[in-house]
């Protein structure tokens, strides 16, 4: 199967364009200006880790820069064929390395295995046909097996000529500490409010007003997180979650069974993918709120619920721990093809549990 029959891609979010895809780079222009003042000293690095949260165009800004590098000095015909190519994924000059689909199961590899890493090793001992860059795009570094990332190690600690790399990593602090030590970093800022409506509008996503407050809170700067807020009812399921635990304990059953029915069947996987996100995210705002951080709110009905559990003992450990092990529990599921509906409610008895002990009064 090739790149382009791919029946998903594991770097492309739903409901927006691949970033080979997209032309315009919006919020990083100083991640760019960075690079180009780097290639214009003639000492350019050979392997770029480009980090920042998930959704804010570290992928993007990987595929602008490898852009600029392989079209070069190229007459104008020659740059169009190069776009082109770059585009279809056929450029001589450029190599992608992400997760692989797996034939057997019809599914995507759950990380980017030894074999991929090998593959480019295998293009950079390939003569080229013409003096220019070549560029490999790994996207992301985060999800190498140790075996995979020992072996970009080795490429990395002897780089083939005229290479350049770029790792795209939401969280480089999983990376090997070798693997960084070789790498420049570019870091990409969270976007602002206009940027991120920017994004939105050349994904076809309006923004209504009344949410577009809570859209710029919740997203935290990321678009890939407004995109599913916007585009995916997100908006309204946060609220109803926030009105689920404050009301309890205990969680009221028909309101349980309405949001795991929503998740239920392989058609809703990607209503269960953001309503885990967003619990994930709800919990984790509670904590930070319980622990004393001042945070702006989405509603009156959020700030209700983090003023009952703000200052209690022990409260923002519990949260801040709820959170990971609710994510650890889902990804696990959707490994293993567990029913989402039920998955659900387990979760929601977890919170229900950790609502109904923090709701006891303290002796």
């Amino acid at each position: 199967m090739s790149e382009h029959d791919l029946p998903e891609e594991p770097d492309r979010h739903p409901g927006a364009p691949h970033p080979r895809h997209v032309d315009a780079l919006v919020g990083q222009q100083h991640a760019l200006t960075e690079f180009d003042q780097a290639e214009a000293s003639g000492r350019l690095h050979h392997a770029w880790l480009i980090t920042g949260p998930r959704g804010i165009g570290k992928a993007t800004l990987a595929w602008t820069l490898a852009r600029r590098l392989l079209k070069g000095d190229s007459t104008a015909s020659d740059t169009n064929e190069t776009l082109r190519q770059i585009a279809n994924l056929s450029s001589p000059d450029l190599i992608l390395c992400r997760r692989p689909w797996d034939e057997k199961r019809k599914r995507l590899k759950t990380a980017i295995t030894v074999d991929e890493i090998r593959e480019i090793k295998s293009y950079f001992q390939m003569s080229s046909a013409r003096d220019n860059w070549r560029v490999a795009i790994i996207d992301s570094a985060d999800e190498m097996t140790g075996s995979s990332a020992n072996a970009l190690l080795k490429i990395l600690e002897e780089p083939p000529a005229r290479s350049v790399f770029f790792l795209v990593s939401h969280r480089p602090s999983l990376l090997l500490p070798t693997i960084r030590s070789r790498c420049r970093e570019l870091r990409c800022r969270p976007l602002g409010r206009d940027a991120l409506a920017q994004v939105l509008g050349s994904c076809d996503v309006s923004i209504d007003p009344d949410e577009a407050n809570a859209l710029e809170i919740l997203s935290a700067g990321s678009a890939g997180a407004a995109l599913d807020l916007a585009s995916g009812d997100g908006i309204q399921i946060y609220g109803q979650l926030i009105h689920l635990l404050l009301n309890g304990p205990p969680l009221d059953r028909q309101v349980v069974r309405r949001i795991c029915d929503a998740c239920a069947t392989p058609a809703n996987a990607e209503r269960f993918r953001i309503t885990i996100d967003l619990l994930e995210l709800l919990l984790g705002r509670i904590a930070r709120a319980a622990a004393g951080m001042n945070l702006a709110t989405v509603s009156d009905a959020e700030a209700q619920l983090f003023a009952r559990f703000a200052g209690a003992p022990g409260t923002a450990c519990t949260w801040a721990e709820l959170g990971p092990k609710i994510r650890a529990r889902s990804d696990q599921a959707r490994l293993v093809n567990l029913d989402p509906a039920q998955v659900m409610h387990d979760t929601f008895a977890q919170i229900g549990a950790a609502v109904a002990d923090m709701s006891q009064p303290v002796a």
